[in-house]
């Protein structure tokens, strides 16, 4: 998932089809001149659907295609012929997609599940036909029904990544680096803050064929509920995971404190944060001995916790049967 292509925001315009007029046409043939109603009913216009697409991972696809029109119905016409319908337009997205009101920001509905639909706007009705209006004080109505306008309006797509497991760290403690190791995922690194600027998607092999996700997003910095750092802009990402791992580098100059802030941030974006799962974990301990993680333990936060090194590869295993536990 490049830098470049990940999309997890659009704003677009879209709008569903006017419905065709019904028909106030009058029976004619050589020798009736004065024939009756035989005017067809309008074609209802093409609906807007979203459809979730399991195969797509991003809002790249509509990020340069912001107006989204279905067509009309056909008018009506003579012979009580229905006019046919307008066609609908099928928008895809991925699965974790968050529909809102860009007006009121209301959420309208949200994509969970494979292979999901969702009608988004419905195509305006069609008018009816002259024979509608027949009536014993009114046998030769002139008159019909035009077709029902189509809705429109601005509406803002959101994603937010399905995962299992999301990883919530500072800057720099190490979340790339674990997803790269026990996934195949090939997320950017480097010794220096918010290496990571989109979220990271990584599946984790586990015992007898089985399989978690795991997210890595950018790293959290205190304030990052009011937008600072990359905060509001990705935090929406792990509202969905089972488990929050959180990573504090061991040589943090207190590891409880950091805990506690990254709490803290959480709660104050989403107070239901705090009801998921959480594991925490110490890492970086290739450069500890047990004297050392002994006396850190000492002051660690009452949750699930184990000490671990991506680069040494220490403590993985314990960390994925935790998270498989957890998970079950």
């Amino acid at each position: 998932m490049a830098g470049s292509n990940f999309v997890d925001y659009v704003k677009v315009f879209l709008r569903s089809g006017k419905g065709g007029a019904g028909s106030p046409h009058l029976h004619r043939e050589k020798y009736i001149d004065k024939g009756g109603p035989d005017g067809g009913d309008g074609g209802r216009g093409g609906h807007i659907i979203l459809k979730s697409n399991p195969q797509l991972w991003t809002l790249l696809h509509l990020k340069f295609k912001r107006h989204i029109f279905a067509t009309s119905g056909m008018a009506g016409g003579k012979s009580e012929r229905t006019g046919s319908d307008g066609n609908d337009v099928t928008v895809e997205v991925p699965v974790g997609t968050v529909v809102r009101d860009s007006e009121t920001n209301e959420i309208i509905f949200e994509i969970t599940e494979e292979n999901q639909t969702e009608v988004l706007l419905n195509g305006g009705r069609g008018g009816l036909g002259n024979t509608h209006f027949k009536s014993s004080t009114n046998q030769t109505p002139r008159y019909a029904q035009p077709g029902e306008e189509g809705k429109e309006g601005w509406f803002i797509l959101e994603l937010k990544l399905l995962a299992d497991v999301g990883l919530v760290g500072f800057p720099n403690a190490g979340k790339s680096t674990l997803l790269s190791v026990i996934s195949a995922a090939k997320p950017k690194i480097a010794d220096y803050a918010f290496t990571t600027l989109v979220p990271n998607l990584g599946i984790v092999p586990y015992r007898n064929m089985q399989s978690f996700i795991m997210a890595d997003i950018p790293g959290i910095i205190e304030g990052a509920h009011e937008g600072k750092g990359l905060g509001l802009r990705f935090l929406r990402h792990i509202e969905r995971n089972s488990i929050l791992l959180f990573m504090v580098p061991c040589d943090s100059d207190d590891i409880h404190a950091e805990y506690k802030t990254l709490l803290n941030e959480l709660e104050k974006y989403n107070p239901e944060l705090l009801d998921k799962n959480r594991i925490l974990a110490i890492t970086k301990t290739d450069m500890l001995d047990e004297e050392l993680i002994e006396e850190i333990k000492k002051d660690l936060p009452d949750i699930p916790n184990l000490f671990i090194s991506s680069v040494a590869q220490v403590g993985l295993q314990e960390l994925k049967d935790l998270i498989w536990k957890q998970l079950s």
